[in-house]
């Protein structure tokens, strides 16, 4: 453990540095900075001796949180990055992304700050390979049993990189001509910048993990084709049907999904095109839902140079504290600012939505009432109380629905649950043979770190499906929902 007396000692906590809003916005680097030797030796210094750390229970991943922020207090950076790659594959993408369920869980954060977990995990993901101490794990023994990985994302990469390591010969398929998946196209720069994706698919392509760019399975090698070429198939396609809002005026041009959006955008910033088509430059901007892809449109919007952004919620506004019904150690629902709220727009809750206004088929405004609460639970707009927010742009980010392309059904003959994610049972495996979904595509829209866990037990069970035994480690099962943290 750290220092035994460290959170008596230390008791304030100092949050991870950001550069300054006036600076920031002015181009797309990440809005974080790295903090200081001093002051990161002394929050890590905070981590207590709880006796049963719920921080565990908090992450996933089951990441070990004690023993690398005692390590971090040590200074001994190699042991700390050694034991944080023990459970987790990709730290410097949750140091960055992760909404930090650990940090809720925390013993310290029962009457004090919760320890700066995410901070010090960031710090340890990018120690690594700062002092190159991130190596290829070559495998031991080959084996010949061959694994299709469909889908680049954090599910996908996880997955795949545990075959890899473990002796199968994986390729990985994506659709889009770069791998990363939403961490490539989902994800702006200003929080995940995509060298920090690069680097990592280098030390999976020495390892051996081959990629497949351009090819989208169901169109360009039919589903079944796949299945007979590879003894194994893991779907990690995500959940990338958007969640529409059909009010009168839905067809007049200016109302978009948000993660086009946000695709557009980061293929600009990366050079692959000259100019956006979406472009929030001298506009009034509305963006409809308060998650993270929400989120990632206001700082998006803000960096075009719009005029206005306004984000629109149609519950009540958070509490700044725990509300009783969800005490500690569990996940609280409180009023959060992200880094594009720090950087600017207006958030409005209450706001139920109405009609799109337009004039000449292009939109000129969003009709909004406030929110009434009935006695049965349903929320619907209050009479007399509707007015119009100008709107030049409308962003819908209001979560997502399941599978985007059904071929896989069509082809395959897979099964989709209720929520229309592709079904599977305890050991990832879906209704067909050989075939197992992992992530989103199984788990519906979730966190990065639920992708990467989800990863990794996935790779785990097609281990054990193509040889009758795994020597894996396995972080959670696909029905572990006792921290779904899903928005």
């Amino acid at each position: 453990m750290a220092d035994p007396r460290g959170f008596l000692k230390v008791t304030e906590r100092v949050d991870r540095p950001k550069r300054p809003v006036p600076v920031r916005i002015l181009d797309w680097k990440e809005v974080q900075v790295e903090q200081d030797s001093a002051t990161l030796k002394n929050q890590a210094s905070r981590c207590m001796d709880c006796g049963v750390p719920f921080c565990h229970v908090g992450c996933p991943l089951g990441n070990l949180i004690p023993e690398w922020n005692d390590l971090t207090w040590r200074g001994q950076t190699a042991q700390a990055v050694e034991r944080m790659h023990a459970t987790n594959n990709f730290p410097e993408f949750t140091g960055r992304v992760c909404p930090a369920p650990c940090e809720s869980s925390c013993v310290l954060g029962i009457n004090q700050p919760a320890v700066t977990i995410k901070q010090i995990e960031y710090s340890i993901g990018e120690a690594a390979f700062e002092n190159d101490l991130v190596k290829p794990i070559m495998p031991a023994r080959m084996l010949d049993k061959t694994v299709a990985v469909v889908g680049s994302g954090p599910a996908g990469l996880a997955a795949a990189q545990q075959l890899t390591q473990n002796g199968f010969t994986v390729a990985v398929f994506e659709r889009d001509d770069r791998i990363g998946g939403l961490l490539r196209y989902g994800i702006p720069d200003f929080k995940l910048e995509k060298d920090v994706v690069d680097r990592r698919l280098r030390v999976m392509e020495e390892e051996g993990t081959r990629f497949r760019t351009g090819v989208e399975i169901g169109k360009d090698i039919s589903w079944d084709n796949l299945k007979k070429r590879y003894d194994a198939v893991v779907v990690a396609t995500g959940s990338t049907k958007p969640r529409d809002l059909n009010i009168p005026g839905r067809e007049l041009e200016g109302i978009h999904f948000a993660m086009p959006y946000l695709s557009e955008s980061n293929r600009v910033v990366a050079g692959d095109l000259y100019a956006a088509s979406i472009d929030a430059k001298g506009k009034n901007v509305i963006v409809l839902g308060g998650g993270d892809t929400g989120s990632d449109c206001i700082g998006t919007a803000l960096r075009q140079g719009a005029q206005s952004v306004t984000t629109l919620a149609i519950g009540v506004k958070p509490g700044l504290e725990r509300a009783d019904h969800e005490p500690w150690p569990m996940y609280p629902k409180i009023f959060e600012v992200s880094s594009s709220h720090e950087e600017g727009g207006e958030r409005k809750y209450l706001a139920s939505t109405v009609e799109f206004v337009g004039e000449n088929g292009k939109l000129t405004g969003l009709k909004v009432a406030e929110t009434e609460y009935l006695e049965d639970g349903r929320r619907v707009p209050k009479a007399g109380t509707e007015h119009v927010i100008p709107a030049d742009l409308v962003f819908l980010a209001l979560g997502f629905t399941g599978q985007e392309d059904d071929s896989i059904t069509q082809q395959l003959g897979a099964e989709l649950d209720a929520r229309t994610n592709v079904a599977r049972d305890e050991q990832y495996m879906t209704n067909v043979p050989s075939v197992f979904s992992v992530g989103d595509a199984g788990r519906g829209q979730s966190l990065v770190v639920w992708a990467i866990a989800e990863g990794r037990a996935c790779a785990a069970a097609v281990e054990r499906y193509l040889t009758g035994s795994t020597q894996m480690p396995e972080p959670v099962g696909p029905f572990d929902h006792s921290i779904d943290l899903a928005v």
